[in-house]
């Protein structure tokens, strides 16, 4: 899932957190720069003003109340340009005044004879870090499809998984390209994956290994037909990709295999769902201390006991009703599960993107990224739920 779906702001370029960043101070220890005194003036110590801020890549603020270039503050916009050199600077293009620089005396605005007060203050009102209107429309689209084919024929849905694996694999395999030049063969990937689930849907896990093995094997020897330079680079990222994507997709298949198996795979996404749901609700309310911050700097700890809590009551609920022989006290293990394994998905897709230097792996679908944006928390919690089905009432 997106990183502002938990609440906490993300840190913009230059400050700490952000990739490839370090050492700068967070943007409430600058000063406005108007009306301060220059250095000899305060006993030699240099003052410190407002640095250039660079929005972050996605346009959004993370939850400070400002979303995009010149947000309702205009903090981007050429209204509010920084006075201390760089884009919008003294003589640059979009700044307030190009007359004298800043340690001449304090800014004014022009035709008022009063002094800069710097930036209107910000509200402390939190905005949603995505397009709330594009992924709530595209989220109930989805849904409708999948609900439709789930519930009408099984064939179906399993067509959905695996258009849905290609597609992942696809943008997968398109940003290891694009961002470290790895190129991992996508024909025998997408044509193993394919495979690989409709083989775990009608022979089991057996039949799914069985895929898994041949899939790595048609990979070795397809990256045998180039140069043998970064061969084991390139193979060792398509074994990867061929047990990230295909391998754990296809216990959604085996879900879907049992007897009530679209009541099963029906309260597995519930449950991932509304574990992300349950994290953004709290995170984006009470969110104030951050759980991973090298990795994901918009998630916290608030966020994640609300994705507990929101699953486990979800999960009582879905195994209470809408699952052969489930219980109550069942459900409630289920959705510590889920909530835990969704976490810890998201946070690992998290850590990819960063090593790409990318925000979303595509743009699919907008207001959520790509179809591996939403995958990222169900593709780790699939195996997970299956087993406890497994284990509380059976195989179907």
């Amino acid at each position: 899932m997106n990183d502002s779906s938990w609440g906490a702001p993300r840190p913009r370029a230059g400050f700490p957190g952000a990739p490839g960043q370090g050492g700068a101070a967070p943007r409430g220890e600058f000063r406005s720069g108007a009306g301060e005194a220059p250095a000899h003036e305060a006993g030699g110590v240099p003052q410190t003003r407002d640095m250039p801020i660079v929005s972050d890549p996605g346009g959004s603020d993370g939850g400070h109340g400002r979303s995009g270039p010149g947000g309702p503050h205009g903090l981007h916009g050429s209204g509010d340009s920084r006075r201390s050199g760089g884009p919008g600077g003294p003589g640059g293009s979009g700044s307030r005044e190009s007359g004298p620089a800043p340690d001449s005396g304090p800014a004014r605005r022009p035709g008022s004879g009063a002094s800069d007060p710097g930036p209107a203050p910000l509200s402390g009102k939190k905005r949603a870090g995505r397009d709330l209107r594009a992924a709530i429309g595209v989220g109930v689209g989805l849904g409708a499809v999948i609900l439709a084919s789930l519930f009408f024929y099984k064939p179906v849905f399993l067509g959905v998984i695996v258009v849905a694996v290609v597609v992942g694999l696809w943008e997968l395999t398109s940003r290891l390209s694009e961002r470290k030049e790895i190129q991992a063969p996508l024909v025998p990937l997408a044509v193993g994956g394919a495979a690989m689930v409709i083989a775990g849907y009608l022979r089991g896990p057996e039949g799914a290994w069985v895929v898994m093995a041949l899939t790595a094997l048609a990979v070795l020897v397809w990256r045998m037909t180039e140069s043998p330079e970064d061969y084991l680079r390139d193979v060792t990222a398509a074994v990867f990709a061929t047990f990230y994507v295909p391998f754990l997709a296809t216990f959604v298949a085996l879900m879907l295999a049992a007897d009530d198996g679209p009541w099963r795979v029906l309260t597995f996404l519930l449950l991932t769902v509304v574990s992300d749901t349950g994290a953004y609700a709290v995170g984006w309310r009470f969110g104030k201390h951050k759980l991973a911050p090298a990795i994901s700097p918009a998630k916290t700890r608030e966020g994640l006991g609300g994705a507990i809590a929101f699953s486990m009551a979800a999960g009582a609920l879905c195994t209470q009703f809408l699952i052969d022989g489930g219980s109550w006290w069942q459900g409630l293990l289920l959705g510590l599960a889920v909530a835990v394994t969704a976490t810890l998905g998201d946070l690992g897709e998290s850590m990819m993107k960063r090593d790409l230097g990318i925000k979303d792996m595509g743009t699919l679908l907008p207001g959520h990224g790509g179809i591996m944006d939403r995958l990222d928390s169900l593709l780790p919690t699939a195996p997970v739920v299956w087993l406890l089905f497994v284990a509380f009432v059976g195989g179907g």
